[in-house]
């Protein structure tokens, strides 16, 4: 160590931990703890050594201003205590502000569609994931929803598209449909007849009236053909 290193040390020891008598009858050490470490303790008791707000500008503008002094949108601050009892207070307040909006929006969600899509073997002791790459599309033109998603189980080689009218009492033709890919792109890229399948590796809206898919060739060999397609609703 350098004699700075030393003389750093020496005045940070001398600043925090002179004994300080007007401390004696406070709980824990009577002297002056290190500053930082006080507000990072997980208890309730106040700070030994609490900040010094004089002169603090905000505080200032708080306590002259009569409108704000008592307004319930600040949060209240509790100079004597941890930042970790700052936290649960403030985790309080956000909680009891969520509870109300939570029962609200609670009761305003009903089931508007059962829709039964695959059926699992009860003696199975973990259910597979069969249900994959669920997106939502919400269509503001028409007032649709669209879900789109692949049953691995069921076939890896159809995409299905689910669609229901924002308003729940409307319906609208064709609510569910499967799209199967097979050997429909043989002719563009290649001249063979032989039978292709391809599966969906993911699927996303383009926009209100295109689907865009990525598909991998579903076979057991290197050099698996992916294909990018847009596909029109329509």
């Amino acid at each position: 160590m350098t004699q700075k290193d030393i003389t750093f040390v020496a005045d940070f020891l001398t600043e925090h931990f002179n004994e300080a008598p007007e401390l004696y009858n406070r709980k824990g050490k009577y002297f002056n703890v290190e500053r930082v470490g006080q507000y990072l303790k997980d208890e309730d008791d106040d700070l030994v050594s609490p900040p010094n707000t004089e002169g603090n500008q905000w505080f200032d503008f708080l306590k002259n201003s009569t409108h704000l002094k008592e307004s319930p949108l600040l949060f209240p601050y509790y100079p004597e205590k941890s930042l970790h009892f700052v936290k649960r207070q403030m985790e309080g307040v956000i909680d009891q502000c969520l509870q109300k909006p939570a029962v609200v929006i609670g009761k305003s969600v009903h089931q508007a569609l059962c829709m039964s899509l695959y059926k699992t073997s009860e003696s199975e002791d973990s259910t597979p994931q069969l249900f994959k790459l669920p997106f939502l599309w919400n269509d503001k033109t028409s007032n649709i929803h669209y879900v789109l998603f692949t049953i691995l189980e069921n076939s890896i080689s159809k995409i299905h598209i689910l669609r229901r009218h924002t308003d729940t009492s409307r319906s609208v033709s064709n609510g569910i449909i499967a799209v199967e890919f097979g050997n429909f792109l043989n002719n563009s890229i290649n001249e063979s007849s032989d039978s292709r399948c391809y599966s969906c590796l993911d699927a996303h809206f383009y926009d209100d009236e295109t689907v865009t898919v990525v598909l991998k060739e579903s076979v057991e060999q290197e050099g698996k053909e992916t294909v990018l397609a847009q596909l029109p609703l329509s």
